[in-house]
């Protein structure tokens, strides 16, 4: 483990690295599980040939200041299931600087990741960046989560700019940016967030959705507490995209998803997540 990092009014400089690598022996060896500052990683116990690692939060962040990262790579054949203990929680520093959050995957050939962080909370008065960009070989699977809660209870939201860049095989799959808070038009008008607090995304790639993915379909019910939506990319990939009042609501809608995927993709034997949702 190394030492993040930090100077006076700049905040804090941390990195954490991950590498998961087929074993040989049907399994997945880390060789690399380097937690730094904020940011400690633990491998924790979960079903299957899975290696399992949880991020714990050692400190606050991100403040504003800070930069921190996360990178993970999945060698050819391994597979890796990454969660985290809670949420994280985007908190103002003392001078307004903005901070920065990125998180970098890279997935082998054949290999498989499960990315599934608790939400991101934008706290009043706070101002993150958060950029995750994601490399994936041919062959490769992957189930990422995303959620974003505006506020904490009663509250103002944060300012809180999301950006999601997926490439597979070499050639862009996803591109996705979203922006919510203060200074930031339209972001709670009617054709966005309306009223609603929360919002999540599912991002699913699998090679068995090139030729035939699930079908589009609304993941909402009459309740209208709450929308979401299952849309196939130009890829072997689906996206959910859901909003929500508050996480637990956005969680929920995002579990119909992964039921919705698990349905097709099962049917081929072409996927299963460990520790992912049921």
């Amino acid at each position: 483990m190394t030492t993040a990092e930090s100077a006076p009014g700049a905040g804090v400089r941390a990195t954490a690295r991950i590498t998961a690598m087929a074993d040989g022996r049907g399994g997945t060896a880390l060789p690399v599980l380097e937690g730094e500052g904020p940011l400690a990683l633990r491998r924790t116990r979960g079903p299957g040939s899975h290696a399992h690692v949880t991020v714990v939060g050692a400190m606050s962040a991100p403040l504003g200041g800070d930069r921190i990262a996360v990178e993970a790579t999945v060698g050819a054949g391994a597979q890796l299931t990454v969660g985290a203990s809670a949420a994280t929680v985007s908190l103002p520093g003392r001078m307004g600087e903005r901070a920065w959050y990125d998180v970098r995957l890279t997935v082998g050939a054949g290999a498989q990741l499960c990315w599934l962080p608790e939400p991101v909370i934008a706290a009043a008065g706070s101002d993150l960046i958060m950029t995750t960009r994601i490399e994936l070989a041919p062959g490769a699977r992957l189930m990422l989560r995303e959620e974003q809660v505006l506020g904490r209870a009663r509250e103002e939201t944060g300012r809180l700019l999301s950006r999601l860049l997926v490439r597979h095989d070499g050639h862009p799959l996803l591109d996705q940016e979203l922006a919510f808070g203060p200074d930031v038009p339209g972001w709670s008008g009617p054709a966005v967030l309306g009223e609603h607090r929360a919002a999540g995304q599912l991002l699913v790639v699998d090679p068995a959705f090139a030729d035939t993915p699930p079908e589009p379909r609304l993941l909402g019910d009459e309740s209208h507490d709450g929308d979401a939506v299952l849309t196939p990319l130009a890829g072997p990939a689906v996206l959910a995209t859901a909003i929500a009042p508050d996480a637990l609501r956005v969680r929920q809608l995002l579990d119909r998803a992964v039921s919705a995927v698990r349905a097709v993709a099962s049917d081929r034997r072409a996927f299963g997540c460990g520790e992912c949702p049921r």
